[in-house]
């Protein structure tokens, strides 16, 4: 059981008292399920809005996103119809959701949608309050069980600002906003790394601390490669840990010798992204759905995002 949630029935009343990490397979992914599943039968929830890539053949996420339009409130699926070996099986889920009464989108035309991230909208005393589940990986509670990948629960109010900013433009209603929290592509991630990158070579170069460790599937974009040499050649210290390809080599003199790269290969699929950058002394800690590669930076939505809670930075 995860530990976050240790004493606690009510998951909303334990998101309120503070930030949940969740660390799946090694904690269970029955907390996520619970998070739709209360949220359906709550008679306080008001609304739900989620995103689906890739889910089970018998999901129970999607058996309480039906529960919930069922019992009145308004429910919003974005099901993203090119999730490669799943069309067939996201057709249908579609189509299930819309004879329920759900509101199915399909995502920004040219664009993949596959970032991760659910929505509860709740009416409670002091007024609406906002409750988020973000993710590195899919609504699958089977892939759950056999990849790695961490979760974030929050109410934090800036947070469900951004969460319906982007809400209302993968369903079309707004232009891109300015997120206060949230680094999104196509429209700024990729200049978010680069600057953090650049941020780090600037910071070794005057003597500051400084340093990136990243976890990601793939390494393959030219120009954040690039950045990473030139990063390396300042003098800052580079762990990466690419479970697929990477094509930055390590350990070239003059060039990488102070870049490290880690596959992780055994009984678990390392899915898990995450973004660590030295910062002079005061570690930023970012994780989400983007790997390192063009497709994901520039032809996808992606959402990355920050943990900001000293408990939870320690942890990850």
């Amino acid at each position: 059981p995860p530990g976050d949630f240790f004493g606690y029935t009510d998951i909303f009343k334990a998101i309120r008292e503070g930030d949940r990490l969740v660390h799946h397979p090694y904690e269970t992914f029955d907390c996520v399920v619970q998070f739709i599943a209360q949220a359906a039968e709550d008679e306080n929830v008001l609304a739900i809005k989620q995103t689906l890539y890739r889910v089970s053949g018998n999901s129970p996420i999607i058996a309480s996103l039906i529960k919930a339009a069922e019992n009145g409130k308004q429910v919003t699926v974005l099901v993203e119809l090119k999730a490669r070996f799943d069309e067939e099986n996201n057709i249908n889920w579609a189509k299930k959701l819309e004879k329920a009464g759900c509101h199915v989108i399909y995502g920004l035309t040219g664009l993949k949608t596959h970032c991760k991230i659910a929505l509860v909208v709740r009416r409670e005393e002091d007024g609406i309050r906002r409750y988020l589940h973000l993710g590195t990986g899919n609504y699958n509670d089977s892939t759950a069980k056999i990849y790695t990948d961490l979760g974030l629960f929050t109410c934090n109010e800036q947070f469900g600002a951004d969460a319906s900013s982007l809400f209302n433009v993968i369903t079309g209603y707004s232009r891109p906003p300015e997120y206060k929290h949230f680094i999104v592509a196509p429209h700024g991630m990729r200049s978010f790394f680069e600057y953090m990158i650049r941020q780090e070579t600037e910071n070794a170069k005057k003597g500051l601390p400084s340093g990136i460790t990243v976890k990601v599937n793939s390494l393959v974009d030219p120009k954040i490669i690039e950045l990473l040499y030139e990063a390396s050649k300042a003098g800052v210290r580079v762990q990466l840990i690419v479970r697929g390809i990477c094509c930055l080599i390590p350990g070239i003199e003059g060039v990488s010798e102070n870049i490290t790269v880690m596959s992780i290969v055994g009984q678990l699929l390392e899915h898990s992204r995450i973004f660590r950058f030295e910062n002079a002394g005061n570690p930023r800690i970012y994780m989400g759905s983007a790997d390192w590669m063009p497709r994901n930076l520039d032809r996808r939505v992606e959402l990355v995002f920050p943990i900001e809670d000293e408990t939870q930075k320690a942890r990850a």
